[in-house]
């Protein structure tokens, strides 16, 4: 990689995108709901957490590796699936370039602006994420369809309400790159010159469609009408979940715990594992952190079910203290839309090296060989920290 588009934090990479994209593309990535209350304490609880380092004991060498639903990566992170990656020309598939070369695995989500056989094309590791969108029919073909692609995994999204008010102004996103909207935003984008190229350079606007959505070989409804329709949809009950997991048969996420009875009813269900999430503050604001909502969902339900977590993660020292405190894996979302945005397949990679040198970093202070070595006592646990909700 150039030194000139290399960075070495996840907080320069935000600030890369920042400067790089049109300003509503960025404030697409950094979005959360109302207040913001949520999406700030996902963040600003991981400083509350301290560790309790050795002097003498690190090893040379020191261990990443793990599983996550069947599948080896290489480090116990994995991509979370966000919807219309559309701020890079290659968009998912750039990203999913990426997590192969860092061998690990990818949420993908049914929201993408790519169709998922072009993405497990280039990732033999692939969790396809779906939305309780449409009839039963429906979601039954989009499965089907993630099934023949090579999805090695089904993720099923819950987590998400339908707040729209933001304080600080909710972005503006077009229905469709048609002329009469690239005549208006014209304005915006031609000061983001870098931008403008990517794509201009291929002749081809930003996609806002989602075709896997659709049957495959279809460009798929806009991203408005899909969302029209999935809040057009009932809401699923635990036996939806179970259905759909029955109907699956393979490994199953549930995306969106943050209760220790939600997570006991995903155990009933017969999911293989749960994310601690709130959807990284987009979902209900006043929803403490994921990571405060962890300690007492992994010690009811982890000895059933894998547990990840995502929301809030940052750093590799982040990972590592999600890991003591009883995570399988975390999932990470906007570190790695900030890398796509500041430079492409190449700035997710580094994102993930950040990652890995971070986890690498706190191992060796804390004297251990292996991420599995791990537990609540290498870490500093405020009295005051943890929320226990639904027991």
């Amino acid at each position: 990689m150039a030194r000139d588009k290399w960075f070495e934090t996840v907080a320069i990479a935000q600030q890369r995108a920042k400067k790089r994209l049109p300003r509503s593309a960025y404030l697409s990535l950094v979005s959360a709901s109302e207040k913001g209350v949520t999406v700030s304490d996902n963040v600003e609880s991981f400083a509350q957490l301290g560790f309790a380092p050795h002097v003498i004991g690190a090893t040379e060498k020191r261990d990443m590796a793990t599983t996550v639903m069947g599948q080896d990566v290489s480090m116990p992170v994995i991509i979370s699936p966000t919807g219309v990656q559309a701020i890079d020309p290659d968009g998912e598939v750039a990203v999913a370039r990426a997590a192969a070369a860092r061998g690990t695995a990818m949420g993908l989500s049914s929201f993408a602006s790519k169709p998922m056989e072009e993405v497990t094309a280039v990732n033999d590791k692939v969790f396809f994420q779906i939305y309780w969108l449409g009839s039963r029919d429906e979601i039954l073909a989009r499965m089907e369809r993630a099934r023949a692609a090579g999805a090695v995994g089904l993720i099923l999204t819950t987590d998400w309400s339908f707040s729209h008010g933001r304080d600080w102004g909710s972005p503006k996103i077009p229905e469709q790159m048609d002329l009469a909207t690239m005549v208006r935003m014209f304005p915006e984008v031609v000061t983001k010159p870098s931008w403008l190229w990517s794509f201009g350079k291929g002749l081809r606007p930003p996609a806002l469609r989602v075709p896997n959505q659709a049957t495959r070989g279809e460009a798929g409804p806009t991203f408005f009408e899909a969302y029209g329709q999935w809040m057009g949809t009932p809401p699923p009950t635990w036996e939806d979940v179970a259905w759909l997991r029955e109907q699956w048969g393979g490994q199953f996420l549930l995306k969106g715990t943050v209760r220790v009875d939600d997570a006991k009813r995903a155990v009933d269900a017969g999911v293989s594992a749960i994310t601690v999430s709130n959807h990284g503050g987009n979902n209900l604001d006043g929803t403490p952190a994921a990571i405060r909502c962890l300690p007492a969902i992994a010690d009811a339900v982890g000895d059933q079910i894998e547990v990840l977590l995502d929301g809030g993660i940052r750093r590799g020292s982040d990972v590592v203290k999600a890991v003591a405190m009883g995570a399988r894996a975390v999932m990470i979302g906007r570190a790695y839309l900030w890398g796509l945005a500041a430079n492409g397949q190449a700035g997710v990679e580094n994102v993930l090296d950040i990652m890995r040198g971070g986890i690498d970093s706190a191992l060796m202070g804390l004297g251990k060989s292996s991420i599995h070595e791990l537990t609540r006592e290498d870490i500093l646990i405020p009295d005051d920290f943890t929320r226990t909700l639904g027991v």
